[in-house]
């Protein structure tokens, strides 16, 4: 693996990508720690000991959030119009015409992406000041006036917003000059960012504690290493075809079907969804909101049984967003292409969803065992596991993919990779 880092250290195209990208994260961190003016910190700092999907939303940010920096929304919000404008595909046909136009129409659907990530932040950062106004985070001044003025109010807004549109604008660059997906490595830096606190509330437990816990966050990252490499390989047969003097065609190759296609988006739908209760409860302190808020507290069985159910469903559901069985079956039969035994058209569409739906239920179950392991360990061993599961699948997938970028950059100046 050293040698496979020297090696990529020594191509200069792919240094600069590195260097690129270590500068790219470096401002974004720098972003994180900008305070918004206007706004009383403490006073920020109640919104998260009530707990709410507040602590989830930042999580994602690295504590941005919760320091009110300008970089305090990070890359939610271009997350959340990316995933609504993948959804849209499903139901407006101008929108699926375009995915399937090639670079110009993704080009396009990019763009619209672009003003939606701009038009959410706008409306998130509203929603934000008013909610902080509420907990007194716009004090009075020395002279006893009302800092909430329409002045710093905008100003406020603009900071966020311009924040987030911003923190899109370094993801995109990440992706087309660095290495791996510019959006998937901030939210990695934001995570690991709270690494050391993390480990150092471990350390002050006791030994024989931290130690099991190690070993079980080694265990866990195995874990997830194996069910997100792992793939079911569906055998396909090109016939062959003669043009002019020349036969082409007859190769044998598989078309990979993996066990967790849909990633961390399940587990951040189903947080999100049952998170509502809590934040709704904090926003309208009335009677049943209050009521449903303890129904479907983070430690309450309800809570657990439903979280369960939404990922599963959450799961099968963006899966069929990612993989159209009929389109695959459509491809394969338009290039001479066949499953061997399944006939070419519907058959072989029938075949690959049935295959499809039995390997992405274990998927599933795993995504919601790894969601649920911090919560069974601090009610069997009464210990915080400051590693949750959500966050390890984030830092796993993202540096699975960004080492398969980089061995994919080795391989084709012939270097050996780092997976072997």
């Amino acid at each position: 693996m050293f040698q496979s880092l020297l090696n990529a250290w020594r191509l200069p195209d792919l240094r600069k990508k590195l260097l690129f990208t270590a500068l790219i994260i470096a401002i974004y961190r720098l972003g994180c720690y900008i305070p918004v003016p206007g706004i009383d910190m403490q006073s920020v700092q109640e919104v998260f000991n009530t707990g709410g999907v507040f602590d989830f939303y930042d999580l994602f940010t690295g504590g941005a959030l919760q320091q009110m920096a300008v970089f305090a929304m990070g890359i939610m919000p271009y997350i959340t119009a990316s995933i609504i404008i993948q959804l849209l595909t499903m139901v407006s046909p101008r929108l699926e015409a375009l995915m399937k136009e090639g670079p110009s129409g993704q080009k396009k659907v990019n763009q619209y992406t672009r003003y939606f990530t701009a038009g959410l932040a706008l409306i998130e950062a509203i929603g934000f000041v008013f909610l902080f106004r509420s907990y007194g985070a716009f004090p009075p001044d020395a002279m006893g006036n009302s800092t909430f003025t329409a002045t710093n109010v905008i100003l406020v807004v603009v900071n966020l917003t311009v924040g987030a549109i911003l923190v899109m604008w370094l993801g995109e660059l990440v992706t087309q000059r660095g290495i791996g997906n510019g959006i998937s490595l901030m939210i990695f830096a934001s995570i690991v960012s709270r690494l050391p606190s993390g480990l150092w509330k471990l350390f002050q437990m006791n030994p024989g504690i931290w130690i099991a816990m190690g070993v079980i966050a080694l265990l866990v990252v195995m874990a997830v290493i194996y069910i997100t490499q792992g793939q079911r390989r569906i055998p396909v047969q090109y016939a062959k075809r003669v043009v002019g003097r020349k036969v082409y065609g007859g190769q044998s190759t598989y078309l990979p079907l993996r066990i967790n296609m849909a990633g961390v988006i399940p587990v951040i739908f189903a947080s999100s969804v049952l998170l509502f209760p809590v934040t709704l409860a904090q926003m309208v302190p009335w009677g049943w909101t209050q009521k449903l808020a303890e129904i479907f507290s983070p430690s309450s069985w309800w809570y657990i049984g439903a979280e369960v159910i939404l990922i599963v469903l959450f799961t099968y559901f963006y899966t069929a967003v990612q993989f159209n069985p009929i389109d695959q079956a459509d491809n394969l039969k338009k290039y001479g292409g066949f499953v061997p035994g399944i006939r070419p058209g519907r058959p072989t569409a029938a075949y690959l969803d049935r295959v499809l739906t039995r390997i992405t239920f274990p998927g599933a179950l795993f995504l919601a065992a790894i969601v649920l392991l911090p919560t069974v360990l601090y009610t069997v061993m009464d210990v915080q596991f400051y590693f949750g599961g959500t966050s390890l699948l984030i830092v796993v997938g993202v540096a699975l993919d960004t080492m398969q970028q980089m061995e994919a950059q080795l391989l084709m100046r012939h270097y050996e990779g780092f997976l072997k």
